[in-house]
């Protein structure tokens, strides 16, 4: 069985701020001596796991990264006439078994003060023990120890997909934790920029022509533009295990991410930017060989007029030379024992033999 699924894509980005510093400014990173754009793995995988594809696919199989799962059971037990105190008692019970409650009279007093992925089983065995706590009464309330809910509520396999691929840390209850099944690179552009600043303006549309014609709002926006390389590893057997065994929704996760690879791009300013951009360049590896990344191949920055074919040149190379991906095979010897590639490069004809569409990557990345 393929132990490891290696994910590479080369996206182009127009002008766009999707993914800012603390400043408010795209983020950045020096790779080679020279600048890059940056999009980090948290706003990829945010994208992934929030797109509609991804959700369609895995919907009832996902969890809920959240600080308010005590403020839905203590909502839940007063709709059902359980008095507030009685109803705060019980929801900060339950839920301190993902994580430290808020104790802080300035916030709510059920939220847990980290945020807490809680898989569609815990979710429901939380609802339940709540109403159990209710229904045996005050006595029940002296008589649970944290050990005990945690071994009630927590889950070391269950069904929720995105808990299985991404993971999850339990601070107070570590034997609950899950290992992320797939890692995330943080994409950089395969050529150096320069990150550019938008002076812009907006005018108050009530304001009279015999008012001075400033505007009502001044505002300065930094941008950027290149081509990304994105890497990303799955580790079929590991999410498997996750998954408690469920081969088929293992199947249907791995689907979801890799089109969610290809599609999902993160939301920062993109009511001002519209960069909708899919992925130009796809290719898919499947082997048990040691995963690696081909980031090295734009450690000399892309150069020319079209650095979307200089970058998938540095990755495949010409007729001259090799790329990146087969010296590495030259060098160390297979890095995986088949794949699949998606070239959408302006210019290109179609090659039949060597070209796939999304749909066959996505099946051929699932598949045994």
């Amino acid at each position: 069985m393929t132990k490891f699924i290696q994910l590479h894509a080369l996206t182009v980005y127009a002008p766009s701020n999707l993914n800012r510093d603390d400043t408010g400014r795209p983020k950045t990173a020096k790779f080679g001596g020279a600048e890059r754009l940056r999009i980090s793995s948290q706003a990829l995988k945010r994208a992934i796991r929030t797109s509609a594809n991804f959700k369609e696919r895995l919907a009832g199989n996902l969890g809920e990264r959240t600080q308010r799962l005590g403020d839905f059971i203590s909502a839940h037990l007063r709709k059902s006439g359980v008095d507030d105190a009685k109803a705060l008692e019980i929801s900060r019970l339950v839920a301190g078994a993902f994580g430290k409650i808020e104790d802080a009279k300035d916030k709510p007093q059920t939220y847990i003060k980290q945020l807490a992925f809680v898989s569609p089983e815990e979710r429901i065995a939380a609802f339940e023990l709540a109403d159990k706590l209710v229904a045996e009464g005050a006595d029940a309330l002296k008589d649970v120890k944290s050990s005990d809910l945690a071994a009630k509520l927590l889950r070391r396999a269950d069904t929720a997909a995105d808990i299985a691929m991404f993971g999850r840390m339990l601070a107070d209850n570590p034997d609950y934790n899950r290992e992320a099944a797939v890692q995330v690179a943080h994409a950089i552009t395969t050529h150096k920029v320069v990150v550019e600043d938008d002076y812009y303006t907006a005018v108050d549309d009530l304001k009279t022509s015999a008012e001075d014609a400033g505007a009502g709002f001044i505002g300065e926006l930094g941008f950027g533009s290149g081509v990304f390389y994105l890497y990303a590893c799955i580790d079929r057997e590991l999410l498997l295990k996750n998954l408690g065994g469920d081969a088929a929704l293992a199947r249907k996760a791995i689907e979801a991410f890799v089109e969610g690879f290809a599609k999902a791009r993160p939301s920062g300013k993109q009511n001002s930017f519209a960069a909708l951009a899919l992925a130009n360049y796809l290719r898919v590896e499947k082997g048990s060989q040691q995963p690696r990344s081909l980031a090295a191949a734009f450690f000399k920055p892309a150069w020319g007029d079209d650095l979307l074919a200089k970058s998938v040149e540095a990755l495949e190379g010409d007729n001259r030379k090799g790329g990146l991906i087969a010296q590495m095979d030259a060098v160390y010897g297979a890095c995986f024992e088949d794949s699949r590639t998606m070239r959408v490069i302006p210019g290109r004809p179609w090659d039949h033999a060597n070209d796939h569409t999304l749909e066959q990557i996505v099946a051929f990345a699932a598949g045994e």
